[in-house]
C-alpha cells in the first residue's frame, strides 16, 4: 500500500486509476511546479518482473520526440515505491472517454450522419478518424525507430476531451526488435491484452511477430470506434485465440449500414490474419485514413477505393508463409482430426536439414486451439544419447510447464486426473518430470525393484500419464525433433507401445 503521508516531492492532486499492480495519479511536481502523471507499482517490495518493466518503459521512450506518444520523464524510487513521472496533457484514456458518451447525431459540410449504434459508446465518423489518424502518426515514428508497442488499445490511448488532442502510452511492453519469436504459452499468461491481439502474438500461429502486429491491434480498436463494441468476445480464452486466429468478424456494414464501404475494407486490411496482408507501412496506412477525412470533410462522403495502394514498403519483410506444401500441410491436418476423435498415430517427417520440417509441424498449432489441445516438444541431441528418454521427458515438462499456468480450479481437476492414472506410482512420473511436485505434492515412495522390473514399470507409468493427459477434450501433439539422435530407451518406449 501508498504510504499515508503520500509521495514526497509531489502533491497528489486526483487518484486517476487504480489497478491490481499499479496505482495512477495526476500530481503536482513540487520542484518544478509541473503537472505530472504518476504511475507508481502499487508495492514496496516489487518483483524483479515488475521493477524491469517499468524500467524498461523509461529505457524505451525517455529518447521519444513525438507529439503523439505520452512523454515519459524519468523513474523514480520513493521509499521503496518505484514509480513513473509522465506528460500530462489533461486527458483520460479513451476507454473511459468512450463510455462517457452517447451517441450523437454529428454534421459534416452540411450533411446530418445518422448512425445506429450497437451500443451506446459508438463515435462518429468523423471522431473516430480524428482518433486513429494520430495513432497512425504514432505508428510511423514508432516503427521508424524499430519500436513494436504490443498493447494498443483505447486503455492505452490517452484523448483530451476539450482540444481532442490524442497521444499514445503505455510501453511497458514494447519491443525495440525489428522481428520477435513468439512462444506457445497459456492464453491466460500472454504479454498484452487478448481482445486486441495479433494471431501471431498469441503464440499459436507458427509466424514470428513483428512491427504490423501493430496494425492488427489498431484496426480493432478502429472496429471499436466505429461499432461501439469488440470484433470478438468470449469468457474463455482460448476461444478468444482461435477466434483471432480463424473466425472473421462480423462485417462493420452489417452492424451499420452507414458506414462507408472504404472504412469496412481499411478495418478488413488492418485485421487480416496473415501479416502479409496487412498494410506494410504505416505510412501506407496514414495515407488511406487521411484521404478519408478529407473527403468526408469537404463532402460528407468518402468514394471506395483500393486501400494501401500508396503503401510502401519502409522495411524488408519476408513473408513467413510455407509455400509448397500444401499436401503435406492437408495430411498432417487429417491426421489430427481423426487422432482428436480418440484414436493415436505416429507421424515420420523426412527430410534434409533446413528444409522445413519444423515449420511444417506446427502449422498444426492453430487447429489445435480450435480444439482445446495440448502441443509439446522435446529435441534429441546427438550429445545426450546416453542419457534416457531425455526428449520424451522434455517434452513431458513442456506439458506440465503449460497446465502449471493455468487456473487453481483447472490445476486442482489435473491433479485429481493424474492421481487417480498414477495412483500409487506417482513417484516414478515425479523423478522423471519434476515440475510434476508442484501438482501432485509429495506422494509416498516406490518399492525398489530389479533393473528390467524397474524399467518394465517406468514404461507403464509413463503409458498411464501420456493416456491421461492425451484425451478427446484436450488432444495432445507431441514433436520429437532430430529422431536420428534417438536413444535406445526411447526406442524401448515405442517397442512395447507405451507411446
Amino acid at each position: 500500500m501508498l504510504p499515508a503521508s503520500g509521495i514526497s516531492g509531489y502533491n497528489l492532486q486526483e487518484l486517476i486509476h487504480q489497478g491490481t499492480n499499479t496505482v495512477i495519479y495526476r500530481a503536482i511536481s513540487t520542484a518544478e511546479k509541473q503537472l505530472v502523471i504518476l504511475k507508481i507499482l502499487n508495492t514496496d517490495c516489487p518483483t524483479v518482473e515488475q521493477s524491469a518493466s517499468f524500467k524498461h518503459e523509461y529505457q524505451i521512450t525517455k529518447h521519444f520526440d513525438s507529439q503523439y506518444i505520452i512523454k515519459v520523464y524519468r523513474v523514480e524510487i520513493k521509499r521503496n515505491f518505484l514509480l513513473l513521472v509522465l506528460e500530462d496533457m489533461g486527458g483520460l484514456s479513451l476507454k473511459s472517454w468512450m463510455n462517457s458518451l452517447g451517441n450523437q447525431p454529428e454534421s459534416a459540410a452540411g450533411v446530418t450522419e445518422n448512425l445506429t449504434a450497437t451500443t451506446t459508446h459508438q463515435l462518429s465518423i468523423t471522431e473516430s478518424l480524428n482518433t486513429v489518424i494520430p495513432l497512425a502518426k504514432a505508428l510511423v515514428f514508432m516503427h521508424q525507430n524499430q519500436i513494436i508497442h504490443k498493447d494498443i488499445k483505447p486503455h492505452n490511448i490517452i484523448i483530451n476531451p476539450q482540444t481532442k488532442q490524442v497521444k499514445l502510452a503505455d510501453f511497458s511492453i514494447a519491443s525495440r526488435l525489428r522481428k520477435e519469436s513468439t512462444d506457445l504459452k497459456n492464453p491466460d499468461r500472454l504479454e498484452g491484452t487478448l481482445a486486441y491481439m495479433s494471431p501471431e502474438q498469441t503464440g499459436r500461429m507458427n509466424r514470428s511477430l513483428d512491427y504490423r502486429s501493430d496494425f492488427y491491434s489498431l484496426g480493432v480498436t478502429f472496429y471499436e470506434l466505429l461499432t461501439g463494441q469488440l470484433p470478438f468476445t468470449s469468457s474463455d480464452p482460448l476461444e478468444m485465440v482461435h477466434c483471432h486466429i480463424a473466425k472473421e468478424p462480423v462485417s462493420l456494414e452489417q452492424l451499420n449500414p452507414q458506414i462507408p464501404p472504404i472504412l469496412t475494407n481499411i478495418v478488413a486490411k488492418l485485421m487480416a490474419k496473415n501479416a502479409e496482408d496487412r498494410y506494410q507501412s504505416a505510412t501506407g496506412l496514414l495515407a488511406d485514413l487521411e484521404r478519408c477525412q478529407n473527403q468526408f470533410l469537404s463532402t460528407g462522403t468518402i468514394s471506395n477505393f483500393i486501400p494501401g495502394q500508396l503503401d510502401a514498403m519502409s522495411q524488408l519483410s519476408i513473408p513467413q508463409k510455407l509455400y509448397g506444401r500444401e499436401t503435406q500441410i492437408a495430411q498432417l491436418l487429417q491426421i489430427f482430426d481423426r487422432v482428436s476423435k480418440g484414436r493415436g498415430e505416429i507421424v515420420l517427417v523426412s527430410g534434409y536439414s533446413g528444409i522445413g520440417k519444423s515449420v511444417l509441424v506446427h502449422e498444426i498449432v492453430p487447429n489445435l486451439t480450435q480444439q482445446r489441445g495440448y502441443f509439446i516438444s522435446g529435441k534429441f541431441d546427438q550429445f545426450k544419447r546416453n542419457v534416457p528418454y531425455a526428449c520424451f521427458t522434455q517434452a513431458l515438462r513442456n506439458f506440465v510447464q503449460q497446465i502449471l499456468m493455468e487456473s487453481p480450479t483447472q490445476l486442482a481437476a489435473w491433479r485429481e486426473t493424474l492421481l487417480n492414472a498414477l495412483q500409487k506410482n506417482a513417484r516414478i512420473a515425479i523423478d522423471a518430470i519434476p515440475e510434476l511436485k508442484l501438482i501432485l505434492g509429495e506422494p509416498p515412495p516406490v518399492p525398489e525393484l530389479s533393473a528390467i522390473e524397474s524399467q518394465h514399470r517406468f514404461c507403464r507409468v509413463m503409458q498411464q500419464f501420456v493416456q491421461a493427459i492425451a484425451t478427446v477434450e484436450h488432444p495432445l501433439v507431441m514433436f520429437m525433433d532430430d529422431c536420428q539422435w534417438i536413444d535406445a530407451a526411447t526406442v524401448n518406449l515405442y517397442q512395447q507401445n507405451c507411446l
